[in-house]
């Protein structure tokens, strides 16, 4: 598949960073909620695609990337088991992962106990967002 596959000490792609990650939830108000009034995200843009009966949301990270919050008619459920092939889960840094995960659950969300990496001796934990997605707050 990679038959190019040499590599080199330079960068051959040039990628510099993420611009943005695209979710598919399956209850866009209960989502929009999630993400803009429990996470703090602003809305950069909100546009109902009327041909697809579809809300594409367009959330600002702190960074400067971006979470694309999408919504379709009755989409397929997707597993969340985090050893399962694809996308694991989505990490936010935080100056403090006790006091945010503090903060999630007076919002009444479960947080798994707070870990620490064993190879950077950084805390971290993972909730979820209302669809299953795991998501990990990582300490800056």
């Amino acid at each position: 598949m990679f038959t190019r596959l040499k590599f080199k000490s330079e960068n051959v792609v040039n990628l510099e960073s993420i611009h943005h990650v695209a979710i598919i939830c399956s209850d866009y108000q209960r989502s929009k909620s999630f993400y803009t009034e429990i996470l703090g995200l602003k809305i950069l843009a909100e546009n109902y695609r009327e041909s697809r009966d579809s809300y594409k949301l367009d959330l600002a990270l702190p960074n400067g990337g971006q979470i694309e919050l999408f919504s379709f008619p009755e989409p397929p459920p997707r597993l969340s088991n985090p050893e399962a092939q694809g996308l694991r889960h989505l990490a936010f840094v935080v100056n403090s992962v006790e006091s945010t995960a503090n903060e999630l659950q007076s919002y009444g969300i479960d947080v798994e106990p707070i870990r620490v990496d064993e190879f950077t001796g950084k805390r971290f934990t993972f909730f979820k967002d209302p669809d299953g997605l795991p998501l990990e707050l990582y300490e800056k």
